[in-house]
């Protein structure tokens, strides 16, 4: 019992930074790790040898999340310096005026997701625009917090599901290795219900029971859309990370399809005003998409051809060797991952769009002001999941000395959940999820513990990935109640302050959908036996 009360000591500390204290998460992370390294140290007899190498190993695993928001904070600022987000903006705001329904899932499910999945951020780009559109400063707050968050395992072109393969595969070992398929046909059971319930909540959010009578058939038709893209996306290895890309544009165009057999307008300029108007007739659309577009022909060029796919992913891993304590390669797969080709996308772009010299100059310099603290607030906690996974290790021995931080937490989770676990395990996840501020970082903390969880309790193969999965989509579902992101959406429309209003509310929403989660997890086990 010490040891588990000493485990869950960095947690707590965490915690408290983020809730009492207030504390932004990189300096709350930072608070963690010093927490978690002690403890590590003294408790749990790890060298310092140990725990820098783990420290190490945890910033280069967490690149295919934090190397994305490096290269994707670039790519919006270059967009915004230059004119292009603004021009986006202009055009999303003439979409599906007639129909507020269709317009939350178009905007908010369709392009959020496929904003978010080629690195976007919904939280920071959506806000004005819905305020624009005359939604009030709450709706306006809510919904792109939480819009995409049913597909947030394939943001960032996949990367949170790429960084569950890996833990994964670590976990299973050599011979072992499960697939990003065999991974995303688990995920993608969730993603109609989760998808569906989200749809709901939203309605909700916008004009209580009346706005769900009036939605009620987009938001079915949008889940059902987004269940049947992703089954097919996640049968193969090389689609998997298109998945949110996929169900993006499927969402848009059924709604649109949707908009024209009611017979109502899909674009309707009555609301631009006239400088609007003459910024759109000056910059052509597809001029401002030219980022974005690039992005996902690249994605596509790399993916959908298997044998270029298995090339990049499977063969040419690029692995950094000689970091870890145990002496185990890291494959980085960085002609692969999303963030070499957002950065070349970018690049790209450049003739298309013509940016001026203080364009580019302005671009880096904001930058450079918003990149780092998000980027290591990414990295740190995959740093505190590598020491959890690597305490009482020892080097001299090769083997573990003493239990590590996550067997203790697996072996007390067995003891007092017994069959009950896959009922709690979304919590968790919303749980870890709040604390690390992303899905990815959720998965690299608590996936390892979840999966020796699932060993000790005589889960098969299938059981694992199903388990851990409701952990994932519970760290997806924390996006709703994560300060950092209702912060963010708050001062993009000059509003801070007014988030605590709508975490309130939120709450509410998450607790609903993480317990319908749990208990589809339960369904789901039962079903994997």
């Amino acid at each position: 019992m010490e040891t588990l009360v000493f485990t869950l000591l960095p947690i707590v500390v965490i915690l408290a930074m983020l809730i009492i204290w207030k504390q932004p998460a990189d300096i709350s992370g930072i608070v963690g790790w010093l927490a978690i390294s002690v403890v590590a140290y003294f408790v749990f007899q790890t060298t310092v040898e140990v725990l820098l190498r783990s420290t190490a190993a945890g910033f280069i695993r967490s690149f295919a999340v934090s190397l994305i928001v490096a290269t994707s904070l670039l790519q919006m600022a270059f967009m915004e310096q230059t004119g292009s987000l603004k021009r986006i903006i202009i055009f999303i705001k003439t979409i599906a005026c007639e129909s507020r329904a269709v317009q939350i899932m178009l905007i908010n499910i369709g392009f959020g997701t496929l904003m978010v999945s080629v690195g976007a951020t919904p939280v920071s780009l959506l806000p004005p625009i819905l305020l624009a559109m005359g939604y009030s400063t709450n709706v306006a707050i809510a919904l792109p917090a939480i819009g995409y968050d049913s597909l947030c395992t394939y943001a960032l072109l996949g990367a949170p599901i790429v960084v569950f393969v890996d833990v994964a595969n670590s976990f299973f070992g050599k011979g072992n290795e499960i697939t990003l398929s065999q991974a995303g046909m688990a995920f993608y059971m969730f993603l109609p219900v989760v998808s569906t319930l989200i749809g709901l909540c939203m309605l909700w959010i916008v004009g209580k029971w009346q706005a769900i009578k009036e939605g009620i058939i987009p938001c079915l038709i949008t889940g059902a859309v987004i269940g049947v893209v992703s089954y097919f996306t996640n049968k193969y290895d090389n689609l998997v990370v298109l998945t949110g890309v996929l169900c993006g544009i499927a969402v848009i165009i059924i709604m649109v399809l949707l908009l024209l057999v009611t017979g109502k307008k899909v674009i309707d300029k009555s609301r631009l005003t006239a400088e609007e108007l003459e910024y759109e007739r000056q910059y052509p659309l597809w001029r401002a998409l030219t980022p974005w577009l690039i992005l996902i022909l690249l994605i596509l060029v790399l993916n959908i051809p298997k044998d270029v796919f298995n090339f990049l992913y499977r063969t040419l891993k690029l692995p950094i060797e000689g970091i870890t304590a145990n002496n185990s390669p890291i494959d980085t797969r960085a002609l692969w991952n999303a963030y070499t080709w957002i950065f070349v996308s970018t690049v790209l772009a450049i003739p298309f769009i013509r940016p001026t010299s203080q364009q580019i100059k302005q671009t880096l310099t904001i930058w450079w002001k918003r990149a780092p603290r998000p980027v290591f607030s990414a990295a740190i906690f995959f740093a505190i999941g590598e020491i959890m996974n690597m305490s009482g290790y020892s080097m001299v021995t090769g083997k573990f000395e003493t239990a590590s931080m996550v067997k203790v937490l697996a072996d007390y989770s067995a003891l007092y959940f017994h069959d009950s676990y896959g009922a709690v395990v979304a919590f968790i996840g919303l749980f870890g999820g709040f604390i690390t501020g992303s899905e990815a970082s959720t998965i690299a903390m608590f996936a390892k513990y979840t999966m020796t969880t699932a060993k000790n309790l005589d889960m098969n193969l299938m059981g694992t990935i199903i388990i851990t999965a409701g952990l994932a989509f519970g760290g997806g579902l924390a996006s709703v109640i994560s300060p950092a992101k209702l912060q963010n959406a708050a001062a993009s429309i000059d509003k801070l302050g007014q988030e605590n209003q709508i975490i309130r509310i939120a709450f509410v929403f998450s607790i609903i959908i993480t317990l319908v989660t749990s208990l589809f997890v339960v369904v789901l086990l039962k079903t994997a036996v």
